[in-house]
């Protein structure tokens, strides 16, 4: 059995260890701005003025449609009430021109917690040694096969904190999404039969930043809880 402990406990320590490396540069490269995002996807930055540029001429568009329909009241077409609609037409042309700037903004506003979960202090981690954490308590515990039983356990641990990770990852690119799609979102608030499609994009782009910070957060609290365990195993 001292091959198999061997060969076993290995096993273990490697997985630990790509872990500790995969959790590292997760964590570092998340966050609430689109650095990273651009940097995978750099086409979403080139192609944000297009997106510009198709917001404004969508809400031009629905501007003379919905004026061009006042002349069918008579035959009783409903139209929108042509001076709230220009007004409305103006805003949203201002806030798709400038939507990179108020985005950018909510960022900055969401990235402040964000970035306050992940400089909080926590106890010293290294998953490498949780495997051997592992170890030793089996060994007080059971007698045979301590090895194979640990590896298994840190496994199941292993698979279930990547999809916390994946998770995080999976947010941060519809969050990516959202942000570099705000131009026809706003586009779409120009009119009242479009609005609550800005609508329930706002709410998307705040449940996303919220879902962010609280993927950061089950994280941290994650590995605050490894660490207090490595530092005292058999305290169960």
């Amino acid at each position: 059995m001292g091959i198999l402990d061997g060969i076993v406990a290995w096993i273990a320590e490697q997985v630990m260890h790509g872990l500790d490396l995969i959790s590292t540069s997760v964590l570092g490269a998340l966050g609430c701005d689109m650095n990273t995002f651009l940097r995978y996807f750099p086409a979403a930055g080139t192609m944000y003025d297009i997106f510009v540029a198709l917001a404004i001429g969508l809400i031009l568009l629905n501007w003379v449609w919905q004026l061009f329909r006042n002349y069918g009241l008579a035959a009783g077409i409903e139209a929108e009430d042509p001076v709230k609609l220009s007004i409305r037409s103006v805003l949203f042309i201002l806030l798709a021109y400038f939507s990179d700037e108020i985005v950018s903004t909510i960022l900055k506003i969401g990235g402040t917690p964000y970035q306050w979960v992940l400089s909080s202090s926590l106890p010293p981690l290294d998953f490498a040694d949780f495997n051997s954490a592992i170890t030793v308590i089996l060994g007080v515990c059971a007698s045979g096969a301590v090895a194979i039983i640990a590896l298994i356990l840190v496994l199941i641990m292993a698979w279930n904190y990547i999809k916390l990770l994946f998770e995080a990852a999976e947010r941060y690119v519809l969050l990516g999404v959202l942000v570099y799609t705000a131009p026809v979102a706003f586009a779409l608030g120009s009119s009242q039969t479009t609005s609550q499609i800005f609508k329930s994009w706002c709410r998307m782009l705040g449940g996303q930043i919220f879902l962010l910070i609280m993927n950061a957060w089950c994280l941290r609290l994650f590995t605050s809880m490894v660490g207090t365990f490595l530092s005292n195993p058999l305290s169960l």
